[in-house]
């Protein structure tokens, strides 16, 4: 019965991670009109990050016994860390907001690493650290990508994607799009079929075709939102823009992924966008109110799904009630905090507005 929680958790998961790591992939293409219907470019993502699925048995690989030892990873904690994890990358999709799957993975690993007072730090650092240098080599590659494209489209107006030139463009915008997919299921199938294959419950190859299926399905299913998220609200994209935005996530994540190191594709793609519309727009694209959310939630979302998967040991597994409570009085504490906090500055502001303030 376990086993069969376990497998269905993992797909759901996978499913998540179609329309929050992968979809996004697409967002050049779908936000600077390459590709007009949401649902071709979902189509396109699926079959893609399938094929890229194949090739991803080396960050299965880390996933499954590179962070915790593979004693701990039993078919009870693979649920803890599946369920901790998906758990986070739902709220996330019902939100439509991009969340980096590999750190709400990662992040559940640790925290049931924690719990067995068990963990590979020199690893868990390497992985941390890669999360931040590629969204930031993503950046100031797509900013200096930005300004020669900006100056090209400039001196040649065809460039923009006027007259017969245009077809060539969409051509080339697409083609990247699907190479990011392909990066995307390389490297993203291994969050939910990983601690599987580190419990023994299913083979590398047979996880990789299973869970890029189901990544799939997921990208059809629920990347819509996603989708409008990384293509429209951030940034519009000239069809070279998008290219270079593609090319470059997908290109880091590829190289990353040959290594088995599980990065997190959705914000090497988000700073790649970020990167060619400060060089666009100016820095004034920093005060979009999606961005930051879409910080916020970067933060949070490996210490939501550590806080969880720790906090589910302590109840499921260990019956440890007394710290599981302290963990939810804590948590309780926190958002009450920051409610608190809000509904201060509000006040002042409706004082400052109705003439009370200075």
């Amino acid at each position: 019965m376990l086993t069969v929680v376990a497998f269905a958790i993992a797909f759901f998961f996978a499913m998540n991670i179609g329309a929050s790591g992968t979809a996004a992939a697409m967002g050049p293409a779908y936000g600077s009109g390459a590709i007009k219907r949401k649902v071709v470019a979902m189509l396109l993502v699926g079959i893609c990050a399938f094929i890229g699925a194949l090739s991803g048995g080396e960050v299965v690989k880390t996933i499954g016994s590179g962070i915790i030892p593979s004693d701990i990873v039993q078919i009870e904690t693979v649920i803890v860390m599946l369920g901790a994890a998906c758990l986070s990358l739902f709220i996330a999709n019902i939100l439509g907001i991009p969340l980096s799957t590999s750190e709400v993975v990662v992040g559940a690993i640790v925290g049931v690493g924690i719990a067995y007072q068990s963990l590979y730090f020199e690893k868990l650092l390497i992985i941390v650290s890669f999360w931040v240098i590629v969204p930031i080599v993503a950046f100031v590659l797509s900013l200096v990508s930005g300004f020669l494209i900006k100056r090209a489209e400039k001196k040649w107006p065809f460039l923009r994607g006027k007259g017969k030139w245009r077809k060539w463009l969409v051509i080339l915008l697409i083609l990247s799009g699907c190479m990011e997919a392909f990066a995307a299921g390389m490297n993203n199938v291994a969050n939910a079929v990983g601690p599987l294959v580190g419990a023994g419950l299913i083979g590398i190859e047979l996880a990789v075709v299973v869970g890029g299926a189901f990544v799939a399905l997921g990208a059809l299913l629920l990347g819509g939102r996603v989708l409008e998220t990384n293509g429209k609200k951030i940034t519009r994209l000239s069809l070279l823009q998008g290219s270079a935005v593609s090319i470059t996530g997908g290109g880091l994540v590829i190289i990353a992924s040959i290594f088995g190191l599980p990065v997190p594709l959705t914000q090497v793609t988000t700073s790649a966008i970020v990167g060619v519309g400060t060089a666009d727009n100016g820095f004034k694209l920093w005060q979009k109110n999606i961005i930051k959310q879409i910080i916020k939630v970067w933060i949070v979302s490996p210490i939501f799904s550590l806080v969880l998967s720790y906090g589910f040991v302590l109840l499921f597994l260990q019956a440890d009630l007394y710290t599981f409570f302290v963990i939810v009085s804590v948590f309780i504490a926190t958002v009450g905090t920051f409610s608190l906090i809000h509904t201060v500055r509000q006040e002042k502001r409706t004082t400052h507005d109705q003439g009370g303030g200075i």
